[in-house]
């Protein structure tokens, strides 16, 4: 645990609110959650965005030391959570973007969540849609089987891509300067075997009783995580006893979390939470 997860886990248990945990997922930081957490505080919960294994503080360091992010798995990460998240007096609401969004998925089957939003959650087994450009964006990764166990940047063009499609080139280098960092090989990989591997990591207790109401963001204009990959999170999980719902947000991509748009998104994430916890 490192210094700043424990003392957001302890201030947060000091306040007596319910904790919201936003989980970041592959190119980004916690940091990418910093407008989200203020937003939620003031709504009146207590925000704690979690870290994954050895993220470094900051977007320069991590840019500057690729290495430390290199050979991070689903599960080590959704483990590293679990634990973290362990520290909670109060059963968490936990919000996750792209694979933040696979793992608050995972989270929330382990019932570890009292109420869950995955915003373009990246798929798990079972999940069969492969639309070209998710391929696409997972190209710089999946290209080179080396990278299973490296962490791999991504180009501004990649990123404008894969990211930014649906912001102007303005907006998109803004965001690619501020928020973009090398991310983990392997997880990628992982997914993209999912459906090949029964004993895969990637994989998500769908049947839960305890898993908890669930919402599942979808921008309309994603490339990485496109309707098809979201819809068919949704429909694996509609089942669950607990409420299952899905909607779209018009005209935003894969960087609906961290564009100029976002408070749209938080408030779509905050009216679901509000009516659960």
């Amino acid at each position: 645990m490192t210094t700043n997860d424990a003392q957001q886990i302890e201030r947060a248990n000091a306040t007596g609110r319910v904790p919201v945990v936003f989980v970041h997922g592959l190119w980004l930081l916690p940091s990418s959650w910093d407008r989200w957490t203020a937003h939620f505080e003031q709504a009146g919960y207590a925000p704690v965005s979690l870290s994954w294994p050895d993220d470094p503080d900051t977007v320069e360091e991590a840019n500057a030391h690729p290495e430390v992010l290199a050979g991070k798995t689903v599960g080590q990460v959704a483990d590293h959570l679990e634990t973290l998240i362990g520290g909670l007096e109060k059963k968490p609401a936990v919000i996750g973007h792209s694979f933040g969004g696979l793992l608050t998925q995972i989270l929330a089957g382990r019932g570890r969540s009292a109420v869950s939003v995955a915003i373009d959650p990246a798929p798990f087994r079972g999940v069969l849609p492969l639309p070209i450009s998710s391929l696409r964006s997972a190209a710089p990764v999946l290209g080179n089987p080396a990278n299973r166990h490296r962490a791999v940047p991504l180009t501004f063009d990649q990123f404008r891509y894969g990211f930014a499609n649906a912001v102007s080139e303005e907006e998109a280098k803004e965001l690619y300067d501020t928020f973009a960092v090398p991310a983990p090989g392997a997880p990628l990989f992982q997914a993209a075997t999912a459906n090949f591997n029964p004993w895969t990591e990637v994989k998500v207790d769908a049947e839960n009783p305890d898993r908890g109401p669930l919402l599942i963001i979808s921008g309309e204009k994603d490339h990485t995580v496109p309707w098809a990959i979201a819809n068919a999170s949704y429909k694996k999980q509609q089942h669950n006893p607990g409420v299952t719902e899905i909607t779209e947000i018009p005209g935003r991509g894969h960087a609906l979390t961290i564009d100029r748009g976002w408070q749209e998104v938080a408030d779509t994430a905050l009216e679901f939470v509000r009516r659960f916890a």
